[in-house]
């Protein structure tokens, strides 16, 4: 399954340093030749080679001394030759007879991608959701504030206090686009969420004063509270798809919003799910997936309709270092043959039969690099198309990753979804393990389904 990126190596030419050392020795004459070989670099540099050598003029030196004037030398030598690398790399000096141009043009450039990559399943959902302008202005100030948690040492709390301040200012100056924007049903929920973000236990006027006061376990509490009362806001601003699909895949399974998968799986060896937030040890355990119709609305419409129907109930599982799959005996005519459906960032529709250009700072929306991220396989014909009804949780490592921790496989794949109820649970699961019962507990509604398969 892996599709690994490869970079081309970087090569530099060797160059030799001849350096003549007079040592002032009594009734000895020698000439020592440090030759230092810059070998292929790639992100290292590789190790120096120091040879030494001594030829005598007078055999006044015993056996007993030449070793010794040997091993002094070859020090003396090795301290130049750790000199000489030292001064290059800090302030080269020109090489005589050296032709720059020599050097061969760059083979690759290597793209580092945004350090900002939702890492979370629930950071990459509420990123997802399409909103008010003005919600996500809310949102990226606040987002902000995460990252700069991160800092171990002294924390900036005033760009932090300006943050909210500005979320503070967008969210009571634009109070009516805000509750404008809801659906005519939702307005009263709205307005109660609307005022617990801004005057709530967890609101950002009790964020403010958190951060006044330098704690960072309250600023870290408070902050996720209201980014909890963002998202819940911005799920009434959205109540449906904001583009429309190809014509092609009109009558296709699709989910028009969230939906909400619940597993219940079972151990195929008789052995116990141990809960690491302690409890009893037990036969079966709970995992919960939710669908992101928003950015993925034919691949999480034919994975609900597939559950809906029963298809994953019983099913057993297969598992590899980096993934938990689905079955894959399964009859192919089971599921719609849905194209490969990735929504890159900054794009208001998805890419259909595309895959991402990492290299190229091409980022998905839903990205796969998330421990508890579920995407469909491939399709055994074609990777433009995914499978019609194998998916996978993928078990994100970080040291299995490349550039910026992202996933070498990321962009190649269907992501419409995250584990976010049961993560501890997933590094317990073996080949073997079966999937008792699959079931859609929410977003029945935004399930659209054909009349039939064409």
């Amino acid at each position: 399954m892996a599709v690994q990126l490869s970079s081309s190596s970087i090569i530099a030419p060797k160059v030799s340093f001849n350096v003549s050392i007079s040592p002032s020795v009594s009734r000895l004459h020698n000439k020592s030749f440090i030759i230092f070989n810059k070998s292929e670099v790639h992100a290292k540099l590789s190790s120096c080679c120091i040879f030494s050598k001594l030829k005598h003029s007078t055999g006044s030196v015993t056996k007993l001394y030449v070793p010794v004037l040997e091993r002094a030398v070859t020090r003396l030598g090795a301290t130049i030759s750790v000199i000489l690398v030292i001064v290059q790399l800090t302030s080269p000096v020109p090489l005589s007879g050296w032709d720059p141009s020599y050097l061969p043009p760059a083979q690759a450039v290597l793209y580092s991608p945004d350090t900002k990559v939702p890492r979370t399943g629930e950071l990459a959902l509420r990123k997802a959701i399409p909103a008010n302008t003005n919600m996500k202005s809310i949102q990226n100030s606040l987002e902000e504030l995460s990252y700069l948690l991160r800092i171990p040492q002294r924390k900036p709390y005033g760009t932090m206090e300006s943050n909210v301040k500005k979320a503070l200012k967008i969210a009571v100056d634009e109070k009516e686009s805000i509750l404008a924007s809801l659906p005519a049903d939702q307005k009263e929920k709205g307005s109660e969420i609307y005022t617990t973000l801004i005057e709530g236990k967890g609101g950002l006027q009790t964020l403010l004063g958190y951060i006044k006061d330098k704690d960072p376990d309250r600023v870290s509490i408070a902050l996720a509270s209201s980014l909890d009362s963002i998202a819940q806001l911005e799920l009434l601003q959205a109540p449906g798809l904001s583009f429309l699909l190809p014509a092609q895949y009109a009558n296709f399974p699709r989910l028009t919003g969230r939906a909400v998968v619940e597993f219940v799986v079972e151990k195929g060896d008789g052995s116990m799910f141990t809960p690491q937030s302690g409890g009893v040890p037990r036969k079966s355990a709970t995992i919960q997936v939710v669908l992101d119709g928003y950015s993925a609305p034919l691949t999480t419409g034919n994975f609900a309709k597939l559950v809906v129907d029963g298809t994953y109930d019983g099913m057993k599982l297969k598992c590899t270092d980096q993934a938990i799959l689905s079955d894959s005996g399964i009859d192919k005519s089971i599921g719609y043959s849905v194209p490969l459906e990735i929504m890159p960032s900054g794009q208001f529709e998805p890419l259909y039969k595309t895959a991402l250009s990492i290299q190229d700072g091409e980022l998905p929306v839903l990205p796969l690099s998330v421990y508890g991220a579920v995407a469909m396989a491939h399709d055994d014909v074609s990777e433009e198309y995914s499978s019609p009804n194998q998916f996978f949780f993928y078990l994100y490592d970080k040291s299995y990753s490349g550039l910026g921790g992202l996933s070498f496989d990321e962009g190649q794949f269907s992501v419409f979804g995250y584990t976010t109820i049961g993560r501890d649970i997933l590094p317990q699961i073996k080949t073997g393990d079966v999937i008792r019962s699959a079931k859609l507990v929410e977003g029945q509604d935004n399930l659209a389904l054909p009349a039939e398969k064409v």
